[in-house]
């Protein structure tokens, strides 16, 4: 896997989507090329937390904090519940998950998240998928092409491959209809 392409489209789909993102939470265990990737945006707080302690981490944080969180670890039920209550009205996660072959495991991800985002839908990362759920906004009709244009020195990410990581083949579609919300 090319960790570049997975840095940059962990960050820059999330962060070039909300209209004015302020506080990032990032929770990994791996966490370098993240915030390295994260450090190009200068007005934005970020806070990481090894995956290890997601959970407690997450129940320690006070609701409603965060406009976007990246993460990086084993999710279930009970972590995509605390990751909604930690975001604002407006915020929205990038998680990895399953291989979109794994249909069971995912469609019980994406209905989990259902219960709290209204937009919910895989994205490509070069060799891997990932997960976008939103609370409000959608990644291609709000994507900020300002942002993402005047964002240099990347070896995978532009506005081009934000829009068309999240080109499905039909395949995927049909498998996922009615979980995938977009």
């Amino acid at each position: 896997m090319n960790n570049f392409s997975h840095d940059e489209m962990m960050v820059h789909v999330p962060l070039c989507t909300h209209k004015i993102p302020k506080k990032v939470l990032v929770v990994s265990d791996a966490f370098e090329g993240l915030m390295r990737e994260l450090e190009r945006y200068t007005t934005i707080d970020v806070k990481a937390v090894q995956a290890i302690v997601a959970l407690d981490a997450l129940r320690l944080e006070a609701d409603a904090v965060y406009d976007i969180v990246i993460f990086e670890a084993k999710s279930d039920a009970a972590i995509l519940a605390h990751i909604s209550r930690v975001l604002k009205e407006d915020g929205l996660v990038s998680l990895c998950h399953p291989h979109l072959d794994d249909v069971e495991a995912n469609k019980g991800l994406m209905q989990v998240l259902g219960n709290y985002f209204k937009i919910i839908m895989p994205y490509d990362a070069a060799q891997e998928t990932l997960l976008l759920a939103s609370k409000a906004y959608h990644p291609t009709a709000d994507i900020i092409l300002q942002r993402s244009d005047l964002l240099e020195g990347h070896q995978y990410y532009n506005c081009d491959m934000h829009i068309a990581a999240f080109a499905m083949p039909n395949y995927v579609r049909k498998s996922y209809l009615g979980v995938i919300r977009n």
